[in-house]
C-alpha cells in the first residue's frame, strides 16, 4: 500500500493544485478554468496555506487554511482563527485516510499558531467526518450554509 504524504505547497505546486481543483469541479478538460485557478492561487498565496496530499507519487487531495486576524480588544489584544476551505480528495482515492491526514495537518498548524478556533462550511456528507475530528455545529447561519467550529485545544 502506498504511503500518504501531506505537505505545505510551494509555487511549483500551483499547476497540480489547479488540476485537482478542475477534477473536483468537473472542469477537467477546461484549460481556461485551470488558468483562472492558477491566477487565483498566486493572488491568495500570502493569505492562505495550502496542503497537498499524495498517495505514493500521485497527487490525491488538497486543503487550504485562511487566517483571520481579529481586531484587538482591551481584554484580547491579539486573536486569530482559521477558516478551512477547499478540502478535496480525489473520488477514486477516498476512504483511505487522505482526508484525515490533511485535516490532522491543518489542526496541528492551527494549534501551533495558537488559533482560537477553526471554522468550516462542510457538505452534508462530510459532517460526520468533521465531527470525528472535534468540530461541532456553530448554529444557524445566513444563506442556509452549515457552519462548524473546532475550538483550540489547550496543551496541558
Amino acid at each position: 500500500m502506498a504511503e500518504i504524504r501531506v505537505r505545505l505547497t510551494a509555487a511549483a505546486d500551483i499547476p497540480t493544485i489547479a488540476s485537482l481543483r478542475a477534477q473536483w469541479t468537473g472542469a477537467r478538460s477546461d484549460p481556461a478554468f485551470e488558468a483562472r485557478v492558477r491566477k487565483w492561487l498566486i493572488a491568495e498565496r500570502d493569505r492562505r496555506l495550502i496542503w497537498l496530499a499524495s498517495l505514493g507519487d500521485e497527487p490525491a487531495g488538497l486543503a487550504s487554511l485562511l487566517e483571520y486576524h481579529r481586531m484587538p480588544r482591551p481584554d484580547r489584544l491579539s486573536s486569530r482563527w482559521g477558516y478551512v476551505g477547499n478540502m478535496f480528495v480525489r473520488e477514486d482515492l477516498r476512504n483511505r485516510g487522505i482526508g484525515a491526514a490533511l485535516l490532522a495537518a491543518i489542526i496541528a498548524e492551527s494549534n501551533a499558531r495558537g488559533y482560537a478556533r477553526l471554522v468550516l462550511s462542510p457538505t452534508e456528507r462530510a459532517v460526520p467526518f468533521y465531527e470525528r475530528a472535534g468540530f461541532v455545529a456553530a448554529g444557524a447561519s445566513a444563506g442556509g450554509d452549515r457552519m462548524m467550529v473546532r475550538l483550540h485545544q489547550s496543551r496541558t
